[in-house]
């Protein structure tokens, strides 16, 4: 789906991937048992492991094989053959990740797949959806009893932690509707609007641009479906206005340029081009020079030019020409001139943070968090006091310079905020999302507050946080109150701040001003410490 490459998320050793929000191909997170999805969980096909060499239609093949075993109506006599193209179509617009999904044994919801897909071609049915009951799960409960227990004798320790069985009902969901970036969290919004929890999401992008999204669900209490699916429709229809308007599927390739669009600030003759570092749906970063300075020049592919793509682009120049500061990435120039798009920024020599801290594995002593989350601090305050919110502070956007100066880089989700605090929803990067903008509410300059606690925390673990979960998952987990473990062996008053700037409550997390006065002050102690812990080790030596 979008932006950024899918929702590559967590990435353990041997090389880490950003987390990113925009996608609608998360990975799975692990589990310790197969997963009950819409195609029948993940034991169809060995597990859904690796799964090399696994062709279309060899699956294709298996799921017809054994929907004419069943005697399925659609897979005998005359309509046999026009099944089986079907099939092959179907699995033919669906990634591998889809086929190493399917359970053979249960075949006949591929069927039920084909159907929500077809139904959601149909603009007045999307997001199409199906629901099916599952299971039912046993927990143990634990309950507390009277007293008339311990008055018939009864041990204590077993009048007061007795156990009883309860029951709870797992459904599976699932929709389909044109691709488009923000569709999980939208999802994840019309299931958590009745009450349902998500324990699985399944999510595969078609090649003719829809999105086939399974969720595994609890939270609705009984069996019955037809309830279940009158609920959604009616979560569907008090969410409609997070439908209108965001349909990207035609994406506008030819794209009205205004005049004022059309205009460059730098020389090109003087640019040169020397290879490219990075590559998006929607370009590629490159180094060169201008001029003989080092520069990092990110391109726009005119091919892959949407309007998403293009306002996002002009957004990022116009905030990059209001901004200077040391910690802020500096601008050069740029070209809007077609087909030339290009940004010209100051060459960060040493990359981003979150390759520094979960690529290159590099663990920080206190003196460096302190150093580095106070070059962010500084850098944010700057942006903040001329009215300007990032919208998607993450370690990814933070890059490294010389002499380890941390800047903050990145604007194309950047806004001046709006008086009235109202700005699009689910802005960022769900690893790094505050709760308020994944939640759809008003948010202001302390989302970026929040996104700073979650660099910070990256700074004192050198972890991705929430490894072990999709971002998907982990939107879901902050909604209902997640954040990350509390690092062991930190320093107190970094453990508290960072807190503080998590808080749910926008209004109860402390300023970037206030920030770096406690950092600062955290940092003056510190050294004050290590210089007392020094002198003592000299008067020991010298008593020597």
């Amino acid at each position: 789906m979008a932006v950024e490459g899918g929702e590559a998320g967590g990435g353990g050793p041997g090389g880490a991937e950003e987390g990113v929000g925009e996608s609608s191909s998360p990975p799975r997170a692990p589990a310790p048992a197969p997963a009950p999805a819409a195609s029948g969980g993940s034991g169809g096909r060995g597990g859904g492991g690796g799964g090399g060499g696994v062709g279309a239609r060899d699956i294709c093949r298996e799921v017809f094989e054994r929907l004419v075993a069943d005697g399925h109506v659609e897979a005998v006599g005359a309509s046999g053959p026009e099944l089986r193209a079907r099939l092959e179509a179907h699995f033919a617009r669906l990634p591998t990740s889809y086929q190493l999904d399917v359970n053979v044994d249960k075949a006949e919801q591929v069927l039920i797949h084909q159907k929500v897909l077809a139904e959601a071609k149909d603009p007045d049915r999307r997001p199409a959806f199906a629901v099916r009951f599952l299971r039912l799960d046993e927990v143990n409960v634990d309950e507390t009893t009277n007293s008339d227990a311990h008055e018939e004798g009864a041990d204590i320790g077993e009048a007061l932690s007795t156990r009883s069985k309860a029951y709870t009902y797992i459904h599976e969901i699932l929709f389909s509707t044109t691709d488009k970036p923000k569709l999980l969290s939208q999802l994840s919004a019309l299931l958590s609007d009745i009450g349902l929890n998500i324990r699985e999401a399944h999510v595969f992008s078609t090649t003719d641009g829809y999105s086939l999204d399974v969720f595994v669900v609890d939270g609705w209490p009984i069996e019955d479906t037809e309830g279940l699916h009158k609920a959604l429709e009616a979560s569907i229809l008090r969410n409609e206005g997070s439908w209108s308007g965001s349909d990207s599927s035609a994406s506008g390739k030819s794209l009205p340029f205004l005049a004022q669009d059309c205009e460059s600030d730098i020389d090109t003759r003087l640019l040169k081009i020397v290879k490219k570092v990075a590559s998006g749906s929607c370009g590629a970063m490159f180094l060169g020079t201008y001029g003989g300075e080092e520069v990092a020049v990110k391109i726009l592919n005119p091919e892959n030019l949407d309007q998403n793509a293009w306002s996002e682009f002009k957004q990022e120049i116009y905030i990059l020409r209001e901004v200077d500061h040391p910690n802020i990435v500096r601008f050069i120039g740029s070209c809007t001139k077609p087909p030339q798009f290009y940004i010209v920024t100051e060459c960060m020599s040493r990359g981003s943070l979150f390759d520094f801290l979960h690529n290159e594995h590099n663990v920080l002593d206190l003196p460096a968090v302190l150093k580095y989350a106070l070059d962010v601090c500084r850098g944010m305050s700057y942006l903040h006091q001329k009215g300007i919110i990032h919208r998607d502070l993450k370690s990814a956007n933070l890059l490294l310079g010389k002499d380890h100066v941390v800047k903050v880089a990145d604007f194309g989700l950047a806004r001046f905020q709006d008086e009235g605090g109202s700005m699009t929803a689910e802005t960022g990067t769900y690893r790094w999302m505050a709760p308020e903008v994944i939640n759809h509410q008003p948010y202001d300059n302390k989302a970026d507050v929040y996104s700073f606690a979650i660099v910070l925390w990256e700074l004192m673990t050198s972890k991705i946080p929430y490894t072990t979960m999709s971002p998907l998952q982990a939107a879901v987990g902050v909604r209902q109150g997640l954040r990350p473990q509390l690092p062991e062996n930190a320093h107190p008053r970094l453990l508290n701040l960072m807190q503080r700037c998590w808080e749910v409550l926008p209004s109860d997390r402390p300023s970037f001003t206030d920030i770096i006065a406690e950092l600062e002050d955290i940092q003056a102690q510190a050294q004050g410490t290590s210089g007392e812990s020094s002198q003592k080790q000299k008067d020991g030596d010298s008593a020597h």
